[in-house]
């Protein structure tokens, strides 16, 4: 199975190619030991996930992100006098 390290903007930063019989368990302490660093700290920085969850994750972000862009009422940051008050 294929496990990917996420740092907090959400990009891949090492992937690892596991037996399928390692969980989600033996990936975190694998990238851990790569890392050489406590738990808590990791935990911070990264996150470990399947290949699969972070495509499904990434998707699903990207969709509401744009879900969001839509939302924007861009006509409330345009000037409100007209386009001659304004010295081009």
């Amino acid at each position: 199975m294929k496990w990917v390290l996420v740092d907090k903007y959400d990009n891949i930063q090492t992937t690892a190619e596991l037996h399928s019989g390692y969980g989600k368990v033996s990936a975190k302490a694998y990238f851990l030991g790569m890392k050489q660093l406590k738990e808590k700290e990791f935990d911070k920085l990264w996150k470990v996930m399947t290949k699969q969850e972070y495509e499904w994750d990434f998707k699903n972000n990207l969709q509401n992100r744009q879900m969001d862009k839509a939302k924007y009422e861009w006509w409330k940051d345009e000037p409100v006098g007209p386009d001659d008050e304004f010295d081009y």
